[in-house]
């Protein structure tokens, strides 16, 4: 598994932003559009900060979120909020973002239209930038979900799933690894010590960790960019 380890996470998060700015690119180059799959939390925010200010052409790039609580965008606990403040925003405010919170649809609808809409984007994405918990979730693909083996299957149909767990108060929708995995690469960003411990569990051959899945599928390649 590629692995870079850096000496502060703010050369990791420069050296994802440069990673992902030339498979943008790339993708560009053969079809004009590409999209881009983000997470949110708090990893991202200074990898954000940096790819918004590259002048490329956000005009015809599509982001993703890999995964939302249920919360309006106006909400401080929305990933889309956090995506719009620091990505989408100087040159990448030219950027299209599929929302997925929808104030007319319950969560089950909306991941019906979401399955529907997200095939009309790009694919497969360009590049897909993902963190992980120190439970091993990536996405919203937590180990208490009860539909869990539905989103690792590499197969599924689905693209999106709702998830519910016991770590947010929020209902969840998140890109299935089914999706994700249609990724021309994964960014992986992986900040702390204690992370980097569930890292190496994960390789184990007995582990049952969400992010263990993503490690082992060979559909996408998985780039890790630690730091302390």
């Amino acid at each position: 598994m590629p692995e870079q380890t850096f000496e502060s996470r703010a050369a990791a998060s420069s050296a994802a932003a440069e990673t992902i700015r030339g498979l943008i690119e790339r993708r560009q180059d053969g079809n004009g559009r590409a999209s881009l799959v983000v997470s949110g939390g708090t990893t991202p925010g200074q990898c954000f900060d940096e790819l918004a200010d590259f002048d490329i052409a956000w005009r015809d790039v599509d982001v993703v979120l890999s995964d939302e609580r249920w919360v309006p965008p106006s909400s401080p606990d929305s990933n889309e909020q956090m995506v719009r403040s620091r990505l989408l925003r100087s040159h990448a405010a030219e950027a299209t973002l599929l929302s997925v919170y929808s104030e007319n649809d319950t969560v089950a609808e909306r991941v019906e239209e979401l399955n529907v809409e997200l095939r009309s984007l790009p694919f497969p994405f360009a590049c897909a930038l993902l963190g992980m918990g120190e439970d091993g979730h990536f996405a919203s693909l937590f180990p208490d979900a009860a539909n869990l083996e539905e989103g690792l299957d590499i197969d599924s149909q689905s693209l999106f799933l709702a998830v519910d767990t016991q770590a947010s108060p929020y209902p969840r929708i998140s890109l299935t690894l089914s999706a994700l995995s249609r990724s021309d690469e994964v960014v992986l960003l992986v900040f702390g010590e204690a992370k980097r411990a569930v890292l190496e569990r994960a390789w184990q051959a007995d582990c049952d960790l969400p992010i263990a899945s993503l490690l082992r599928q060979k559909r996408a390649p998985v780039n890790i960019y630690w730091a302390p």
